[in-house]
């Protein structure tokens, strides 16, 4: 095993001083100015596009992706990089037909714009919401997650190293705001993304008999075959539980259900709806800008595989012999990483672990103060006061986190306990935001009900079949909840308004092009019906997920062409919001073709 020797500890803490350094200065305000919400919550609308991109990465690679993602590579393999590559087409869809509205809207956090669409009961449930799963969920895995890497490393004690990430990040993150957070990103991708390759470098060399890289993929490849599937059948691959026994990987990854299911509805809600993602959207200087930086930031999730992913597979074919899973990056870092690069590649997960801490710590403090202190606290309040009351938040949240992290570390793979329990609250979350975007008729009581109903239906599927996969529990309660929702609009007549067309022939074809979906959707799923039993193992039904999704939209479509009221609320979008420019669809289909190819090949 090679130790964290000094030179380690100089590249280490020479990345940790210029991170510090460059969130101090970027904070600087001139003399007599005082930080206002935007400068603090939106770098004051700033940011140019390729920080964008590397802040939107950031804030998502953390220490949960090279410590867990790579722990379920070690167990899974490839399969779990269908998180990584379907978010590269979802964040098309964001920059396109998401993002717009929300700049139009002008808005600084996702419940301000529920209040403005339904009423600030919507807002206030959901921001609840959000600042508990923030704490209890995002910040306390990234704090645990970082802190195994420094013990398993360094050798520092685990709780030690908890409070030194929370420390780190509260240096510069907690005084500057988003801007320091957002300039700092930019180093800490480089360094993760540098540091990342290294590793990979190194851990697939090392199987080569010429300690070369491609012999090694080729030898990588030979003994873990099993490991390059996309899709796993149920039955077939086994994994740790987490408290000495096996589990059928088919519980985490079921099948065709991870690509023709719910992980598009996850993917949409983290990446089209979640505060601490779509806040570096809003921050940029321009809509062209924000939707450059989304879809730079695509083109970086394709890569995220190779940083983490690979080199769980790399620990398995070198034979490592692990307690937990999540172990394996660490045991790469302490057995095949020289001495001097190692300093390099732990500042790699550092920069994931404190990039993401700090951009949630910004969103809790963000949703807190503009959503909940000043919504209903304290109304009226001048910029100066919010500030401060953001700066106090994000240390009281800093500090329940940190109490909260060392519960976890009974975990086995922590990528899919978050994956999990953020995704109780996806199924409504999508639909409150994607019906309150494009549907007219849908109202604020049925987006409550939908809110309070989703985590609810989520536990009660969960203790009624225990042994269903959770991303096709996620679809089940999506499935009902659009019944829900569709429902409970329609037999709402209050706070109605008369309808706007936006012409007759432009009417009728909106209409037939809904039907056109429905028909579409309805057929495939008739087809679906008589492939449930026989392809049972490769959860064939979660394509009702998209069934259902079609379904929506193509009522939406009709509703709106041909209902002669909507909600007051209800927004009318000019389809010229949503043009794109040449460079941006390039970029697009430039995603989807690599995509193909990936699937193509490991499928």
């Amino acid at each position: 095993m090679k130790q964290f020797a000094t030179i380690d500890w100089i590249v280490f803490l020479g990345y940790a001083s210029i991170i510090v350094f460059t969130g101090l200065w970027v904070s600087r305000s001139k003399k007599g100015v005082q930080k206002t919400t935007s400068d603090y919550f939106l770098a004051g609308r700033s940011l140019p596009w390729w920080t964008i991109g590397a802040a939107l990465l950031a804030a998502n690679i953390s220490a949960e992706h090279f410590i867990a993602m790579s722990g379920s590579g070690y167990a899974v393999g490839l399969a779990i990089a269908a998180y990584e590559w379907i978010a590269a087409i979802v964040l098309i869809f964001v920059a396109k037909y998401f993002l717009p509205v929300f700049i139009q809207k002008g808005i600084y956090t996702m419940p301000q714009f529920l209040a403005q669409r339904y009423d600030k009961r919507v807002s206030t449930i959901m921001a609840v919401f959000w600042v508990l799963v923030y704490i209890f969920v995002n910040m306390t895995a990234v704090l645990y997650l970082g802190a195994l890497a420094m013990e398993r490393i360094i050798g520092v004690p685990m709780i030690y190293g908890i409070i030194g990430f929370s420390f780190f990040s509260a240096v510069y993150s907690l005084w500057g705001g988003m801007k320091a957070i957002a300039w700092t990103d930019v180093i800490n991708v480089i360094v993760l993304i540098f540091g990342g390759l290294v590793t990979t470098f190194l851990a697939v060399s090392a199987l080569g008999v010429d300690h070369g890289f491609f012999s090694g993929f080729v030898e990588l490849i030979h003994k873990a075959p099993h490991k390059f599937h996309m899709i796993i059948a149920k039955g077939t691959v086994f994994v740790p539980d987490g408290s000495g026994g096996k589990k059928d990987a088919f519980l985490d990854l079921p099948g065709l259900g991870v690509v023709l299911g719910s992980m598009w509805l996850t993917n949409f809600a983290f990446w089209g709806f979640n505060q601490f993602i779509i806040q570096r959207g809003l921050a940029g200087k321009s809509l062209k800008e924000a939707q450059y930086g989304v879809v730079f930031a695509g083109y970086l999730k394709l890569l995220i595989p190779v940083l983490v992913v690979l080199p769980g597979i790399a620990a398995f074919a070198l034979g490592a012999d692990l307690a937990k899973s999540d172990e394996a990056y660490p045991w790469l870092l302490s057995n095949i990483v020289p001495v001097g690069i190692k300093g390099l590649a732990f500042s790699a997960i550092a920069a994931a672990a404190v990039s993401a801490l700090s951009s949630i710590v910004n969103s809790v403090s963000t949703v807190f103060t503009m959503d909940i202190y000043k919504a209903h606290l304290s109304k009226g309040t001048k910029d100066r006061k919010l500030v401060i009351v953001g700066r106090i938040v994000a240390l009281i949240a800093l500090i329940i986190a940190t109490c909260v992290a060392p519960q976890l570390r009974t975990l086995d793979q922590a990528y899919q306990y978050i994956q999990e329990y953020t995704g109780y609250i996806y199924p409504g979350e999508f639909l409150i935001f994607f019906c309150g975007l494009f549907w007219r008729k849908s109202t604020a009581t049925a987006a409550v009900w939908i809110a309070l109903l989703t985590i609810p239906l989520g536990i009660l599927l969960k203790v009624v079949n225990p042994d269903l996969p959770f991303i096709l529990r996620i679809g089940y309660v999506f499935i009902i909840l659009t019944v829900v929702m569709i429902g409970l609009s329609l037999l709402d007549k209050s706070h109605q308004v008369e309808n706007q067309f936006i012409g007759e022939l432009a009417r009728k074809k909106t209409v037939k092009l809904g039907w056109r979906i429905i028909s579409i959707a309805g057929f495939v799923g008739i087809v679906a019906a008589f492939f449930v039993v026989p392809m049972r193992n490769l959860a064939i039904e979660a394509i009702y997920v998209l069934v259902t999704g079609f379904i929506l939209i193509g009522t939406i479509l009709i509703l709106n062409a041909s209902s002669h009221t909507m909600n007051e609320k209800g927004l009318i979008i000019e389809r010229s919001l949503f043009k794109t420019t040449d460079v941006f669809n390039i970029a697009a289909i430039g995603i989807c073709g690599i995509l193909a190819v990936l699937y193509g090949f490991f499928w």
